[in-house]
Protein backbone atom coordinates (compact mmCIF):
# COMPACT_ATOMS: atom_id res chain seq x y z
CA UNK A 1 0.00 0.00 0.00
CA UNK A 2 1.48 3.14 -1.04
CA UNK A 3 1.79 5.85 1.83
CA UNK A 4 -0.61 8.95 1.52
CA UNK A 5 1.34 11.65 3.75
CA UNK A 6 -0.23 14.17 6.12
CA UNK A 7 -0.54 17.25 4.25
CA UNK A 8 0.91 20.54 5.07
CA UNK A 9 -1.53 22.62 6.73
CA UNK A 10 -3.47 19.84 8.15
CA UNK A 11 -3.95 19.53 11.61
CA UNK A 12 -0.97 17.47 13.58
CA UNK A 13 -2.74 14.51 14.84
CA UNK A 14 -2.19 14.85 18.68
CA UNK A 15 -0.27 11.93 20.26
CA UNK A 16 1.17 10.45 23.66
CA UNK A 17 3.20 8.01 23.82
CA UNK A 18 6.27 6.17 26.04
CA UNK A 19 9.45 7.62 25.23
CA UNK A 20 12.93 6.81 26.20
CA UNK A 21 13.06 9.52 28.91
CA UNK A 22 13.19 7.90 32.70
CA UNK A 23 9.65 7.78 34.44
CA UNK A 24 8.48 8.50 37.75
CA UNK A 25 9.48 4.64 38.33
CA UNK A 26 12.84 5.06 37.23
CA UNK A 27 12.17 3.06 34.37
CA UNK A 28 12.49 4.61 30.24
CA UNK A 29 8.70 5.24 29.66
CA UNK A 30 8.04 8.92 30.16
CA UNK A 31 4.87 9.94 27.87
CA UNK A 32 5.63 12.41 25.91
CA UNK A 33 2.20 14.65 24.36
CA UNK A 34 2.25 16.21 21.03
CA UNK A 35 0.26 19.31 22.07
CA UNK A 36 2.12 20.23 25.34
CA UNK A 37 4.62 22.05 23.03
CA UNK A 38 1.15 23.96 20.88
CA UNK A 39 1.86 27.27 21.79
CA UNK A 40 5.46 27.13 22.94
CA UNK A 41 8.09 25.33 20.30
CA UNK A 42 8.11 23.99 16.50
CA UNK A 43 8.29 20.56 16.71
CA UNK A 44 10.45 18.43 14.42
CA UNK A 45 8.97 14.67 14.28
CA UNK A 46 11.76 12.82 12.56
CA UNK A 47 10.17 9.76 11.64
CA UNK A 48 12.64 6.89 11.20
CA UNK A 49 12.81 2.97 10.79
CA UNK A 50 14.94 1.38 13.23
CA UNK A 51 16.84 2.36 16.38
CA UNK A 52 20.44 1.11 15.60
CA UNK A 53 20.49 0.65 12.26
CA UNK A 54 23.08 2.36 10.26
CA UNK A 55 21.28 5.46 8.49
CA UNK A 56 19.26 5.97 11.50
CA UNK A 57 22.37 6.16 14.37
CA UNK A 58 23.68 8.51 11.75
CA UNK A 59 21.05 10.78 11.51
CA UNK A 60 20.28 11.11 15.30
CA UNK A 61 24.29 11.83 15.93
CA UNK A 62 23.89 14.34 13.20
CA UNK A 63 20.54 16.03 15.47
CA UNK A 64 22.61 15.49 18.05
CA UNK A 65 25.41 17.75 16.76
CA UNK A 66 23.06 20.33 15.51
CA UNK A 67 21.08 20.42 18.70
CA UNK A 68 22.16 24.33 19.25
CA UNK A 69 20.74 25.55 15.40
CA UNK A 70 17.77 23.39 16.53
CA UNK A 71 17.21 25.39 20.11
CA UNK A 72 17.96 28.56 18.03
CA UNK A 73 14.91 27.66 15.44
CA UNK A 74 12.98 27.53 18.70
CA UNK A 75 12.62 23.89 18.24
CA UNK A 76 12.05 20.49 19.82
CA UNK A 77 13.31 16.86 18.12
CA UNK A 78 11.13 14.02 18.99
CA UNK A 79 12.56 10.56 17.33
CA UNK A 80 9.73 8.44 16.72
CA UNK A 81 9.91 4.65 15.50
CA UNK A 82 8.53 1.42 16.15
CA UNK A 83 11.18 0.10 18.73
CA UNK A 84 9.90 0.28 22.51
CA UNK A 85 10.97 2.80 25.21
CA UNK A 86 13.75 0.25 26.37
CA UNK A 87 15.43 0.15 22.97
CA UNK A 88 15.17 3.86 22.48
CA UNK A 89 16.67 4.28 26.60
CA UNK A 90 19.60 2.35 25.62
CA UNK A 91 20.31 3.69 21.50
CA UNK A 92 19.61 6.99 23.59
CA UNK A 93 22.12 6.34 26.35
CA UNK A 94 24.88 4.88 23.55
CA UNK A 95 24.55 7.99 21.23
CA UNK A 96 24.63 10.56 23.91
CA UNK A 97 20.96 11.85 22.67
CA UNK A 98 19.42 15.10 24.76
CA UNK A 99 16.31 14.85 23.08
CA UNK A 100 13.68 11.65 23.27
CA UNK A 101 12.63 9.15 21.26
CA UNK A 102 9.21 8.05 21.42
CA UNK A 103 8.14 4.53 21.19
CA UNK A 104 5.31 3.76 18.36
CA UNK A 105 5.06 0.00 19.64
CA UNK A 106 1.98 -0.51 20.84
CA UNK A 107 -0.37 -0.49 19.03
CA UNK A 108 1.98 -0.74 16.44
CA UNK A 109 3.35 2.36 14.17
CA UNK A 110 -0.49 3.91 15.09
CA UNK A 111 1.00 7.32 15.18
CA UNK A 112 2.79 6.80 12.10
CA UNK A 113 -0.32 5.13 10.18
CA UNK A 114 -1.99 8.92 11.59
CA UNK A 115 0.91 10.78 9.74
CA UNK A 116 0.31 8.08 6.79
CA UNK A 117 3.78 7.20 7.43
CA UNK A 118 3.72 3.57 8.65
CA UNK A 119 4.94 0.95 5.78
CA UNK A 120 2.51 -2.01 6.58
CA UNK A 121 5.01 -4.45 4.03
CA UNK A 122 7.74 -3.63 6.26
CA UNK A 123 5.80 -2.84 9.49
CA UNK A 124 8.40 -0.27 10.31
CA UNK A 125 7.74 3.44 9.52
CA UNK A 126 8.66 5.08 6.82
CA UNK A 127 11.89 7.41 6.98
CA UNK A 128 9.64 10.84 6.82
CA UNK A 129 10.21 14.48 8.46
CA UNK A 130 6.97 16.41 9.70
CA UNK A 131 7.51 19.62 10.73
CA UNK A 132 4.48 20.97 13.60
CA UNK A 133 4.43 24.70 13.77
CA UNK A 134 3.59 26.73 17.41
CA UNK A 135 0.13 26.81 16.14
CA UNK A 136 -0.18 22.42 16.06
CA UNK A 137 -0.52 22.77 12.28
CA UNK A 138 1.83 20.66 9.67
CA UNK A 139 4.36 23.17 8.57
CA UNK A 140 6.17 20.55 6.54
CA UNK A 141 6.61 17.09 5.30
CA UNK A 142 9.02 15.20 3.61
CA UNK A 143 9.41 11.30 3.01
CA UNK A 144 12.45 10.15 1.77
CA UNK A 145 13.86 6.18 0.49
CA UNK A 146 14.85 4.47 3.56
CA UNK A 147 18.42 4.34 2.40
CA UNK A 148 18.62 8.15 2.12
CA UNK A 149 19.31 10.22 5.19
CA UNK A 150 17.49 13.54 5.81
CA UNK A 151 19.47 17.20 5.38
CA UNK A 152 19.62 19.30 8.59
CA UNK A 153 20.28 22.44 6.65
CA UNK A 154 16.58 21.67 4.41
CA UNK A 155 15.18 21.39 7.88
CA UNK A 156 16.50 24.31 9.65
CA UNK A 157 15.74 26.48 6.84
CA UNK A 158 12.21 25.26 6.77
CA UNK A 159 12.44 26.09 10.46
CA UNK A 160 13.23 29.60 9.45
CA UNK A 161 10.73 30.05 6.87
CA UNK A 162 8.19 29.47 9.99
CA UNK A 163 9.30 33.09 11.62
Amino acid sequence: MPLDPIKVGAEAPDFELKSSEIAANGKPGAKVKLSDYRGKKNVVLAFYPLDFSPVCTGENRCFQREQLAYQGADAQILGISVDSEWTHAAFKKELGLTYPLLADFNPRGDVARKYGLFLDESGITARATVIVDKAGNVAWVKVQQIPEPRANQELLAALKALG
